[in-house]
């Protein structure tokens, strides 16, 4: 629980950042807040209108943002995401709007989009696809990475999609390569039928985690169901996206999928066994973790016999 009182005291003047920082802080970190001088910070900032890296040198906060910023530091205590409170979410170079209705990127995600960024680096005219797209996080990234590469993105949930129009619109506007938005499901077996044989890159980050698992508040109160949940073994969405893949991508194409931690040996087989990849390859994330398992298409774009090798790689 916060401690923070409901309102400021009476009288209450200019307060120095770095106090109502450390205010903050003491209640985050009560109410078993990670990082929580760091959020503290992301905070005041966002109440003050200015970078993180700026706050020592901003003026005072007054009774009004003093009254702002404890609101808010009483919501993060209570587990609310701080992209939801800020309504932004950093993603590789970009800034992203997020909020109720849209799962939030995780930093862990960005392994897998510049893997596929490194991937359709040299292809000429690369066609890249975003399955599970979300808040655009993956294709708006290559997308203003790549400049060359057509981009599309596909979502089925009516209440992302709106946010991931919105920061497609958004990037467009400041100059990125306008991506193209698909609302459809992914497990549907003619997914994205105009494009059998012709994408380079397919990325994905679908709902993984086994739906027994308990999720930690930020994300049981708040990530969508079913952006979190892959059925009981958390494979539901990937077994028919690996099947997709396997035809929409052109030979020599390649195939990135983001999973559960619990997946490092049963995702990297899903895409050895039926013999449609080559050069399957489990990675880590930063802590070591299994985090996601990519492949290439065959390049004479046949079937090869069951049971093909696969290795683990260090991301």
């Amino acid at each position: 629980m916060s401690t923070l009182p409901q309102h400021p005291p009476e009288g209450t003047g200019p307060t120095r950042p770095s106090a109502a920082v450390a205010r903050a802080a003491r209640a985050l970190a009560a109410a078993g807040v990670g990082s929580a001088r760091v959020e503290a910070e992301l905070l005041a900032a966002y109440v003050l209108g200015v970078p993180r890296g700026r706050l020592a040198l901003a003026d005072d906060l007054d009774a009004d943002q003093v009254a702002r910023l404890d609101g808010l530091t009483r919501r993060r205590a209570g587990h609310e995401p701080l992209q939801h409170l800020t309504g932004r979410a950093g993603f590789r170079h970009l800034e992203l709007a997020v909020g109720p209705g849209v799962f939030v990127p995780r930093p862990e995600t960005e392994l897998l989009a510049g893997w596929g960024v490194e991937q359709a680096q040299g292809r000429p005219d690369p066609v890249v696809v975003d399955l599970c797209s979300g808040s655009g996080a993956i294709a708006l990234a290559v997308a203003q990475e790549l400049p060359g590469a057509r981009v599309i993105a596909v979502e089925r949930s009516p209440a992302a999609l709106v946010w991931l129009r919105r920061n497609a619109a958004e990037r467009a506007a400041a100059g990125d390569r306008p991506i193209e938005v698909v609302e459809a499901d992914v497990t549907a077996p003619d997914l994205l039928e105009a494009l059998v044989g012709r994408v380079d890159v397919l990325l994905c980050n679908p709902p993984y985690v086994p739906d027994a698992v308990v999720v930690p508040p930020e994300v049981a109160g708040h990530d969508p169901a079913e952006a979190v949940f892959g059925g009981a073994d958390g494979l539901a969405v990937i077994r028919p996206v690996v099947t997709r893949a396997a035809v929409l991508l052109r030979p020599g194409g390649v195939f990135g999928v983001e999973h559960d931690d619990t997946h490092g040996a049963a995702v990297p087989r899903l895409l050895a066994e039926e013999g449609w990849f080559t050069a399957v390859t489990e990675h880590q994330d930063l802590t070591g973790r299994p985090r996601y398992a990519t492949a290439s298409r065959r390049a004479d774009g046949q079937h090869a016999p069951i049971g093909a090798a696969w290795q683990t790689d260090s991301s």
